[in-house]
């Protein structure tokens, strides 16, 4: 597979993972871009011992904890929760307004940091449970037992939210 053919590949599920993470267009685009940037200027690093979405995904790794270390993040986080407050929404109406994507995501903002990883990195990231295993540090069958558990868990909570 050529570097384009790559790049078309994993491109969409990279900016995934960013805007989960990160909640904001900006941030994910350029992430995913460095991540890309970094890939190509680092190529000669690849050793083969994973596949090379594994290693693209641990280059996103660790820019995104880089990212999260920044000044930028710290900015854009104040400012997030300045508008937020600013808001005057009543609870019904957060509710009403609230689609079924965002009510997913403020749960799995809700995880522990390990199973918010595996969250993303399997649902928007698209990757095997071998690959996150990889990344993470894990056996491929404690990945796999892990998503199961995190995926009962939220199905539950979101089970007794609908029924509110």
């Amino acid at each position: 597979m050529g570097l384009e053919e790559l790049y078309k590949e994993i491109q969409p599920k990279m900016y995934a993972f960013f805007y989960v993470k990160t909640q904001s267009r900006e941030a994910a685009e350029d992430l995913t871009q460095e991540v890309f940037y970094e890939a190509v200027k680092g190529h000669g690093s690849f050793r083969g011992d994973s596949t090379v979405r594994t290693w693209l995904f641990g280059i996103a790794k660790h820019k995104l904890s880089k990212y999260y270390r920044s000044k930028k993040y710290g900015q854009e986080l104040e400012a997030k929760l300045a508008a937020e407050s600013r808001e005057s929404v009543t609870p019904e109406k957060q509710v009403l307004d609230r689609e079924d994507r965002d009510i997913l995501l403020e749960r799995i903002f809700r995880l522990d940091e390990g199973s918010q990883e595996i969250v993303t990195l399997r649902m928007y990231a698209e990757l095997s449970f071998r690959e996150i295993g990889h990344i993470i540090g894990a056996t491929e069958n404690s990945v796999r037992v892990r998503f199961h558990r995190i995926k009962l868990q939220l199905h539950k909570e979101l089970e007794g939210y609908y029924e509110r």
